[in-house]
């Protein structure tokens, strides 16, 4: 790798905003991450996703290695990364297959790819290469940030958009195209991906991923759909549900974690998905909760919000890790991570 390039790669690691610039210091406990570890990792390296049929994805594995580098854990980061690139790491383009299945054989069905998964992949292998000296680890990270470039960062309308896989969503694909996934936009990756991957791309990316959650505002509560199609104005895609799901809980996370602190766009998030103050996936037609989500991990996200727009200190039960389920219990630790880094008035 050009000296230059990897230069520039530190110090954009060092101005991502929500993380550290090195790990020396662990943003996340060594108790909290070892009963995550427990839980979820197996010891083939695979995070396990035990709420979905004990599946692993690339969304998981990039998670992992996310978490990881966040509990400076080197020997568990090579343990996830192995099964990562030897597992799903199996595509011409250089992305990850989206989905590995230990209950079917061959245990990868599906060889499309899920793009926020090869992010967080490579946004971790950027921050954990920079901070441990592993250039191999930054190679793998500029290689895959160069083929989301090519392969699924598009335009359509004058806005650039992340694309959620390389297949079935483009104009091409759908009636409605292109339809994106806009939890799929992880905001705090963006700059690395800019260093990894030079272009100017990247930062209309994220402008454009911010303005298009402040135009989607379906139904009663003006939420965001999970999937949205873009073909006209921005409305809830064909063949999905029409609802702010499990995935767009995460949106307000991300927004904050990306150093993007808008008060207007993060309580309407926040009061829409909230019924009773508690997190929810909602029907955008009725409004209607579908399911209240009471998990610590599912409501740390309203306390993140709670925190970055008024100072309001988190309550005692999003500071106690006891893992249940892998996403949420994923969440409360990145929601912890960020509060300890960058809001620690707020513990």
């Amino acid at each position: 790798m050009r000296r230059w390039r990897a230069l520039l790669l530190a110090a954009s690691v060092a101005l991502a905003p929500g993380l550290p610039a090195t790990a020396q210091q662990a943003m996340i406990n060594a108790d909290a991450w070892s009963a995550y570890k427990a839980k979820f990792l197996d010891p083939s390296g695979r995070i396990v996703d035990n709420g979905n049929g004990n599946i692993s994805h690339s969304e998981g594995q990039g998670y992992g290695l996310l978490l990881a580098y966040l509990s400076a854990s080197p020997a568990d980061f090579e343990q996830i990364w192995y099964f990562t690139r030897t597992e799903l790491l199996l595509r011409d383009d250089g992305l990850a297959v989206w989905k590995w299945d230990p209950n079917v054989k061959p245990h990868v069905a599906d060889t499309n790819n899920a793009t926020d998964g090869d992010m967080l992949i490579a946004y971790a292998l950027a921050l954990a290469g920079t901070a441990w000296k592993r250039e191999d680890y930054i190679l793998a990270a500029s290689r895959m940030a160069q083929a989301l470039l090519a392969e699924t960062v598009g335009s359509s309308q004058g806005r650039t958009l992340l694309m959620p896989g390389t297949e079935g969503f483009t104009g091409s694909d759908r009636d409605d195209g292109p339809v994106v996934n806009p939890s799929y936009w992880i905001y705090e990756a963006i700059p690395v991906m800019a260093a990894l991957a030079p272009s100017d791309a990247w930062k209309k990316l994220s402008d454009d991923g911010v303005e298009l959650l402040k135009t989607m505002q379906f139904g009663p509560r003006k939420l965001p759909a999970e999937w949205v199609s873009l073909h006209d104005k921005p409305r809830p895609a064909e063949g999905f549900d029409a609802e702010f799901g499990y995935n767009a809980i995460r949106i307000p996370l991300y927004l904050a974690r990306g150093g993007i602190t808008d008060k207007a766009l993060l309580v309407r998030l926040q009061k829409g998905m909230s019924q009773d103050g508690v997190p929810a996936t909602i029907d955008l037609t009725t409004g209607r909760p579908k399911t209240v989500l009471s998990d610590p991990g599912y409501r740390i996200v309203n306390d993140v919000v709670a925190c970055v727009v008024d100072g309001t200190r988190l309550p005692s039960s999003a500071l106690q890790f006891a893992p249940a389920l892998y996403y949420p219990s994923t969440l409360q630790l990145l929601g912890l991570a960020y509060i300890g880094e960058k809001h620690p008035e707020c513990l």
